[in-house]
């Protein structure tokens, strides 16, 4: 290479570096945003005292918008590229934010929902931009080891989300058990809010502005974009449909999980302690999450995205298997022999399900960017089609747990539930090991050809 050329491509690389650090910052927003969703469902349950099912609403407002806005955003990100639809996307969740501090100071729980389902568009927009975007920044062979290595910041995120929520949402008069609520406490709590989303909205304002001066760098580093792409071109390739299927499913699996959790481990057979002592332990679960995605990240420098995939299935499968053989052995309706079992059954029963289930999040860690990335790469479709159905399939999550919650009603079992996302986990398994023999090509906008 001449001198010349040299230094046409330092800056270049350097462009690339910097543009990954602003895109993996991305992933870290999104997930601090959503996972404010838990903290604010308790808010607005207590402040408009809603029922359980209502409450529920703020989490349909906000997965719903991957169903309904993932197929526009793969098709805005096609037609006017990658930095572009990053700014929209922030835009998006900046525009949320400020609807709902106009719903804390309107006290209406109606356009509370209204900026959640915006934020959300907002979210969609960036993950079906941010996913092959950071996948196709440098060597085909890493792009799983870099969507990996992002999402490890979304764990990151999440739990800061949680922190956050909890120090800043939950906090005030309205919260103190069997106390009588008044007008000022709603008042108070719904400032937090407020107080909140306005320190978001700011903040992202700010970052929009920083991904404006680097917007270049981004667009020399994506994918090729600027005609239409219909976002329906993805239903016609198998991958992506089988992508799509796996993201449904996972997605669907942790959810169901996560929001079981605490019920589980809180159980007289389980670990036996009150629910606020179990909601503290389920944070165990995004750590372990967060652990893997790491961890996972430095293993895919060593080891093939398909086989670490085949590994964390198996895993997840087999502990999975573990909650569900641990047997019931505290029936409710026989209070005299709660007691007399408990005398009786050692420490460590209730323990290694309890574990087991937290554990399974280790499991969980890389199994959305590496499925992501290992459908980019097979998918015959272009990259903005096939990652707006992946994106899409993300609303798996407002399903599975409905069906966790029949299997416990129908059987009477928590343990039992556990066969939902084991389901979902055989599937994952069955890709992870199909993907291995399937052709692959480099992330572009064209129709692939395999190699």
């Amino acid at each position: 290479m001449t001198d010349a050329a040299i230094a046409k491509a330092a800056p270049k690389s350097g462009g690339v570096k910097l543009a990954i650090v602003y895109v993996t910052c991305l992933f870290f927003i999104w997930a601090l945003v959503t996972n404010l969703l838990d903290p604010l469902l308790k808010t607005m349950k207590t402040v408009f005292t809603l029922t359980p099912v209502e409450a529920n609403l703020t989490g349909f407002a906000f997965f719903i918008a991957y169903g309904v806005m993932s197929m526009p955003s793969a098709a805005f990100l096609s037609k006017f590229g990658y930095a572009k639809s990053v700014m929209v996307g922030l835009g998006g969740i900046v525009v949320g934010c400020f609807i709902a501090i106009a719903a804390a100071k309107l006290h209406t729980f109606a356009l509370v929902l209204t900026a959640l389902f915006v934020m959300a568009s907002g979210i969609t927009l960036l993950q079906v931009a941010a996913n092959p975007l950071i996948a196709s920044m440098g060597r085909p062979e890493d792009s799983s080891f870099r969507l990996n290595l992002s999402q490890s910041f979304n764990s990151l995120g999440a739990a800061c989300g949680l922190w956050f929520g909890a120090n800043f949402l939950l906090k005030g008069e309205i919260f103190q058990k069997g106390i009588t609520i008044t007008e000022p406490m709603r008042e108070q709590a719904l400032g937090f809010v407020s107080n909140v989303y306005f320190v978001i909205g700011l903040g992202l304002a700010l970052f929009i502005l920083a991904i404006f001066f680097v917007r270049q760098r981004i667009t020399d580093a994506a994918p090729k974009t600027g005609h239409f792409v219909n976002p329906l071109t993805a239903l016609s390739s198998k991958w992506a449909n089988l992508g799509s299927i796996g993201i449904f499913l996972y997605v669907g699996a942790e959810v169901a999980i996560s929001l079981n959790l605490l019920l589980f481990i809180e159980q007289a057979h389980i670990l036996n302690i009150p629910a606020e002592q179990a909601g503290k332990m389920t944070t165990f679960y995004m750590v372990f999450a967060m652990i893997g995605r790491f961890g996972g990240s430095a293993l895919l420098k060593s080891f093939k995205d398909y086989a670490l995939l085949t590994f964390v299935a198996l895993g997840a499968i087999a502990l999975s298997l573990v909650v569900i053989l641990t047997k019931d052995m505290v029936p409710s309706a026989h209070a005299g022999e709660v007691s007399l079992l408990l005398a009786t059954v050692p420490v460590t029963t209730g323990l290694i399900p309890a574990f087991a289930a937290l554990l399974i999040g280790l499991f969980n860690s890389i199994m959305f960017p590496t499925i992501f990335t290992l459908t980019l790469q097979r998918s015959s479709a272009p990259a903005s089609a096939t990652s707006g159905l992946l994106c899409m399939a993300i609303v798996g999550g407002a399903f599975l747990p409905l069906i966790f919650g029949k299997i416990e009603e129908m059987t009477g079992s928590k343990s039992l539930a556990f066969a939902a996302p084991l389901i979902c986990y055989l599937y994952v398994l069955w890709f992870s090991i199909a993907a291995k023999k399937a052709p692959t090509h480099e992330i572009e906008e064209g129709v692939a050809s395999g190699h």
